[in-house]
C-alpha cells in the first residue's frame, strides 16, 4: 500500500501568471479553492496519509494556507532556498524516504486508481512507473514509446500516427530508482531531461500504465479555465 505523496509545487508557472498573478501555480484558484486543494482531496479518498510538499516560489502562501495539515492528513515540506527544478525537488524531498511513493506534478491532475496503479507496478518489478495518458498534442507533451508489456522504451518518441502516450504527471517510484542516478540533492536539474535520461542510462528500467480517466495540465490560460469544468466544487 502507498500512503506517501510528494506533490512538485515550486515551479515558477510563467504561462499562467499574467492570468492569475501573485499566486504559485498549484494554487491558483478553482471554484474558489486552490488546485492544490482538489488534488489533496483526490489522493487522500485513494489512501494517501502523508504529503510531501516541493515548495520554492511564493512557497509562503503555500504553507500558511496548509500549515502541518489537511483534513487530518500530515503535510511536511521540502523547501527550496534556490531553484532545483523538477528532477532537484523531487530528489531533495524523497531524500529521507525508504518506502514506496507517489509523485505528483503541481499542476496537473489525472484520474487514477492508485491501488490498481501500485498492483501493476508491482506485478512487473518495476522502480519507477508512469501514469500515461493519449494525446495528439505533439508539441507540448513528451510522447513516449511503450512496448506491450509496458516498458518505456524510448523517452520522446516519434513512433505515432495520429496520437501517442504522453507523461501524465504521476509517478510511482522505489527509493533504490533516485539512490542509483548518484545526482546531489540541492543540484538543479530536470526531471524528464536529465534524471530520467540518467536512469535509462545506468540501466534503469521505466514502466508506464496508460490511464483513461480525466486528465487536467492549468500550465496554458485557457485549459486552466477549462479545469472549472472537469473539477468538483
Amino acid at each position: 500500500m502507498v500512503t506517501t505523496a510528494i506533490i512538485l509545487a515550486g515551479g515558477l508557472g510563467t504561462r499562467l501568471r499574467e492570468t492569475v498573478p501573485n499566486l504559485p501555480k498549484p494554487m491558483v484558484p478553482i471554484h474558489n479553492r486552490p488546485f492544490l486543494e482538489h488534488q489533496m482531496d483526490y489522493w487522500i479518498e485513494q489512501g494517501i496519509t502523508q504529503f510531501i510538499l516541493s515548495v520554492g516560489y511564493l512557497k509562503d502562501l503555500i504553507i500558511n494556507h496548509f500549515g502541518n495539515s489537511y483534513r487530518g492528513v500530515s503535510i511536511e515540506y521540502a523547501e527550496e532556498t534556490s531553484p532545483l527544478g523538477t528532477g532537484g525537488g523531487l530528489l531533495f524531498a524523497a531524500k529521507n524516504l525508504n518506502e514506496t511513493f507517489l509523485v505528483l506534478n503541481g499542476d496537473t491532475f489525472i484520474e487514477v486508481d492508485l491501488d490498481s496503479l501500485y498492483e501493476f507496478h508491482l506485478k512487473i518489478n518495476s522502480n519507477w512507473t508512469f501514469v500515461l495518458f493519449r494525446t495528439n498534442e505533439f508539441d507540448r507533451y513528451m510522447v513516449m514509446s511503450v512496448s506491450p508489456k509496458g516498458e518505456i522504451l524510448a523517452l520522446n518518441s516519434h513512433d505515432y500516427i495520429s496520437s501517442g502516450l504522453a507523461n501524465g504527471g504521476v509517478y510511482l517510484i522505489e527509493p533504490a530508482a533516485l539512490n542509483s542516478l548518484g545526482v546531489n540533492t540541492l543540484e538543479n536539474v530536470s526531471l524528464e531531461n536529465q534524471l530520467l535520461p540518467n536512469f535509462i542510462s545506468n540501466g534503469g528500467k521505466l514502466f508506464g500504465q496508460e490511464c483513461m480517466g480525466k486528465f487536467i495540465d492549468i500550465g496554458l490560460p485557457e485549459d486552466y479555465f477549462k479545469a472549472s469544468k472537469i473539477l468538483p466544487n
